[in-house]
């Protein structure tokens, strides 16, 4: 029997061409669809977020760079 999960959740659809709904079908086996499809929207987001955090963290260490050579532009024109 299948766990039901307490997150609600929607129905939407989507509209695909015939080939491509037979490679997903295919690729997931059938009757499971539906858990296919989610996985890999849910790793599409995971992998949009990752890269905005390490863009992040590129941001911030550029951003301590730049301040700390502005430190040393000040100490050496002293």
């Amino acid at each position: 029997m299948r766990e039901r999960t307490a997150e609600p959740s929607r129905i939407f659809s989507v509209y695909l061409p015939i080939s491509l709904y037979e490679k997903l079908l295919n690729k997931a086996g059938k009757g499971r669809l539906n858990t296919f499809i989610k996985g890999m929207i849910e790793k599409e987001i995971a992998g949009e977020q990752d890269q905005k955090e390490k863009l992040r963290q590129q941001l911030i260490a550029s951003h301590k760079r730049v301040a700390k050579n502005q430190k040393l532009k000040k100490e050496l024109a002293v």
